[in-house]
């Protein structure tokens, strides 16, 4: 598990360990170093011969960056730092000039009054041993190399680079996102990640994004293949927007006691294997979980049999299918295992495929509701049932919108906010769902939020571009269904725990897409189809 703590938090927590004289960013810098050449010998076969250029700003993570830069140096990497500031860090700029490293200092030749603008190459007045070079140049020196250190601001700094600064992460993010690769993976990529240019390695997070919330600034950001962070994950690395932009992200570890409960947390495989119900030898079909599900109406049956699917195929004892008969017949058709009409149920499915102008269906969907509300029964509300539910719920129901279907279920209650605000601050919305009815929130997106009783918070980003497909909502909640049917007892003693399962159904969800078809195209019926394999491989371990 991946545990997010805000900026506060860690500076507490590296207080006394520098009070002590630990010399925290010369751990930091050296586990950077050393991330950064496994880059190079997995990109170029060795290490020695490579190009890093550092883009450094004037506080410590530009400090880690020239620290890094001097320890590659002396494995034999051609390093040069092109600093935004005419006073980066001292004792790094001194360390990287001892291994042989070089430092400039990036100039904007339309700034007349700009250090350096004179003549290429001149020192800027004030900075004698900083070279002044051309902003272009230094782009395209950055351009041309293996690895781009983005040490440009730290966890202190506030809204996008400006200045020069500014115009280097602006120009070169120009130059390596991809628009087709952004396309389809929901969010910008870096050319490196789309074959080709310099990996970017954002020093401890990307430069100016949200670091405790995860907003994206009004200004460049350029996005990183790798974040490789220090002492703990920021939960702006793991909240989208801003995650969108770290790419992969790895934690040093510098022995920081962290003893408050994290802001954020992402799940990994193993913790879904823990959190994953498996039957024992003495269990059957009525002890592993029987599921109730409303879904479906004979305009849209294929939701009825996603979700079925994927309920069953995710290893509930038993699904019990609620709906019209046209319905049930496709459902039936597809899932002979599955049980048509009303009975006891340890929890329920409610609203995939589910219109609420269609009167029966809606009828079935909010007397189970109002039964589940009533008998303390865990539920799914997806789709249809978030127009027909009501204000006041439970933690262990489990609110599963989108973006614009959390905009419209905010608006019922109360507040105006539009999609687009729901996009650039999805976690405050999805808090705010939940303080307003009480229930679990699992905001679907590239980056999926949870927010649920006891402050918990989740963020998972296992899902492809690909999984953005019709039915795809309806086999995560199946998949989430079936989690809370098998574990409807523990939900009910411990209510945050519905969140670890709706955050335990999303990495579910998405890695059962690349299960299907490794980096291709998916159906959601493929999806679903894949779970088996998917929750096998991750009880493996």
């Amino acid at each position: 598990m991946i545990l997010g703590y805000t900026a506060a938090e860690v500076r507490a927590a590296e207080e006394p360990l520098l009070a002590d004289g630990v010399p925290l960013m010369q751990h930091a810098a050296f586990a950077l170093a050393t991330r950064v050449a496994a880059e190079l010998a997995d990109r170029r076969g060795q290490v020695r011969g490579a190009t890093v250029v550092a883009l450094v700003g004037a506080g410590n993570n530009g400090g880690d960056a020239l620290h890094a830069g001097a320890f590659l140096a002396r494995r034999g990497v051609r390093v040069v730092a092109v600093c935004a500031t005419g006073e980066p860090h001292a004792e790094g700029l001194a360390a990287l000039r001892r291994a042989g490293g070089r430092a400039v200092r990036a100039v904007d030749p339309s700034d007349d009054g700009a250090p350096g603008g004179g003549a290429r190459g001149d020192a800027a007045p004030g900075d004698a041993d900083l070279p002044g070079v051309w902003l272009g140049d230094a782009v395209a020196e950055a351009y041309a190399a293996d690895v781009v250190l983005d040490g440009l601001l730290g966890i202190g700094g506030r809204g996008a680079p400006r200045g020069v600064g500014g115009l280097l992460a602006g120009l070169l993010a120009d130059l390596l996102e991809s628009e087709d690769a952004g396309a389809a993976t929901g969010g910008p990529r870096s050319a490196a990640e789309a074959g080709g240019g310099p990996l970017v390695v954002a020093v401890d997070l990307p430069s100016g994004v949200g670091v405790d919330d995860g907003a994206l600034p009004d200004g460049p950001v350029l996005p990183a293949g790798l974040t490789v962070t220090f002492g703990a994950a920021k939960p702006g690395l793991l909240l989208p927007p801003a995650s969108r932009r770290a790419g992969r992200v790895e934690v040093v570890d510098l022995g920081l006691a962290l003893l408050e409960r994290p802001a954020v947390a992402r799940l990994a495989p193993a913790d879904v294997a823990a959190l994953w119900p498996v039957p024992g030898p003495e269990d059957h079909k009525y002890s592993r979980g029987v599921l109730g599900v409303v879904a479906g109406t004979p305009a849209y049956p294929g939701a009825a049999v996603l979700t079925v699917s994927a309920a069953a195929l995710s290893g509930v004892g038993m699904v019990r299918y609620v709906g019209p008969s046209a319905v049930a017949r496709s459902v039936l058709a597809a899932r002979p295992e599955v049980v048509a009409g009303e009975g006891r149920v340890q929890a329920w499915l409610l609203g995939p495929g589910v219109d609420p102008e269609h009167p029966k269906q809606a009828r079935r969907l909010t007397r189970a509701l109002h039964a589940a509300l009533a008998e303390g029964v865990p539920a799914v509300l997806d789709a249809g049932a978030l127009a027909l539910a009501p204000r006041e719920l439970a933690p262990w129901c489990v609110l599963t919108p989108h973006a614009g279907e959390l905009a419209t279920l905010l608006g019922r209650l109360g507040e105006d906010v539009a999609r687009t605000a729901v996009e650039a601050e999805p976690l405050r919305w999805a808090r705010r769902a939940h303080e307003l009815t009480g229930a679990t929130v699992l905001l679907k997106g590239s980056t999926t939020v949870v927010v649920g009783a006891g402050g918990a918070v989740y963020a998972q980003a296992d899902a492809p571009g690909w999984l953005a497909t019709a039915g795809s909502g309806d086999v995560l909640a199946g998949v989430l269904g079936a989690l809370l049917a098998g574990r409807a007892a523990d939900v009910l003693d411990d209510p945050p725990l519905a969140a670890a399962l709706a955050a335990a159904a999303a990495l579910v969800h998405g890695r059962a897409a690349e299960v299907a078809v490794p980096g291709g195209p998916v159906t959601a019926l493929g999806v679903a189809h894949a779970v088996p394999a998917t929750v096998a491989g991750l009880l493996r371990g």
